[in-house]
């Protein structure tokens, strides 16, 4: 069977399968965690900063873990930020092209800044000791705690608020149970969707003549942030834009503090000069995302598609830099 989905045919098959789960696994995870924060009174936002981010960065905390466990984590920090890079301008910017999303101003007072201090928190570690050690990734994963903290602070006031006010649930019609298992068996159908079509698109890419490298930075890297980029995709055309933004956001902020603390505080990762760049430039991207949305209040299509520029212009500059081409 492995033999038969190595060649082109079977490759073909398994995109077509991977993508179905995606998709569809990511409309029932929407759906799931939708209606909880409708029943519980949560914010979709707090939603999307907490289940919806922790279920689609599970496939990037478990190959960490494993890589740190087997004390072969040197490429960790490369990845994260790198993904987060293409959560953020990607993942948004295509969000954005479906429709505009309205930015919340807590969004934009507390929630990204503190996705870019992580990133700040984190190239200081680096600089200092060339190294993301043990009491670095302690530190990070204190971090984690408070922001995961702060996210229940914001549930429960919500739902005070919505009890003084005696406002009354929205009427849904999935049981709490039916929510779970949709939330549950979403998530397992992206991690496995995302699987088979990074798996099928590397074996083509191959088959017809792409470097490893090459496929390496871009169809896996691709990969690695589809969970992110479908769920949010798929949570714009459903009208649930906050759930969108929190996504991407709350995945950031969880890719850095929960998978890279793991990760230090397991076996210490090596800091390169190469992360510190890219780091960098994650932190630019991240100022100019800022300010858009801190001038406009919302991310429209244009910014989308100025987004999206942004990362093929860092894509090819990473493809030269890393010399892809066989």
């Amino acid at each position: 069977m492995t033999t038969f989905f190595s060649t082109i045919p079977g490759a073909l098959i398994l995109l077509l399968v991977g993508f179905v789960f995606l998709i569809k696994g990511a409309d029932f995870f929407v759906e799931g965690a939708s209606a909880v924060a409708k029943k519980l009174h949560v914010p979709a936002l707090v939603i999307g900063m907490t289940i919806v981010a922790m279920g689609t960065s599970l496939p990037e905390l478990s190959v960490s873990v494993t890589a740190s466990i087997a004390g072969s984590n040197q490429l960790a920090i490369g990845n994260v930020v790198g993904s987060n890079i293409f959560n953020l301008m990607v993942v948004l910017g295509s969000c954005a092209l479906f429709s505009a999303l309205d930015v919340a101003d807590d969004t934009i007072k507390k929630d990204f800044p503190f996705s870019v201090g992580c990133v700040i928190a984190l190239v200081a570690m680096g600089l200092i000791g060339h190294s993301v050690g043990h009491i670095d990734g302690i530190i990070l994963l204190v971090a984690f705690a408070y922001f995961l903290y702060s996210m229940l602070k914001a549930a429960k006031k919500s739902r005070k608020e919505a009890a003084e006010n005696d406002e009354e649930a929205e009427i849904v019609d999935i049981p709490v149970w039916r929510c779970i298992v949709y939330i549950i068996g979403g998530a397992v159908a992206i991690k496995f969707g995302g699987d088979w079509v990074v798996s099928s698109c590397s074996t083509l890419a191959l088959k017809f003549g792409m470097s490893e490298t090459l496929v390496g930075l871009t169809i896996v890297a691709l990969g690695t942030s589809l969970p992110e980029l479908v769920t949010s995709v798929v949570a714009a055309r459903k009208n649930e834009l906050d759930m969108a933004i929190g996504n991407v956001v709350g995945s950031n902020v969880f890719n850095v503090l929960l998978i890279l603390g793991t990760a230090a505080a397991i076996s210490p990762m090596n800091y390169l000069t190469v992360n510190a760049i890219d780091a960098s430039i994650l932190i630019a991207f991240s100022a100019i995302v800022w300010i858009i949305c801190a001038k406009k209040k919302k991310l429209t299509r244009p910014h989308g598609i100025l987004m999206l520029a942004l990362y093929v212009a860092y894509l090819i500059y990473i493809i030269i830099r890393d010399g892809g081409v066989a």
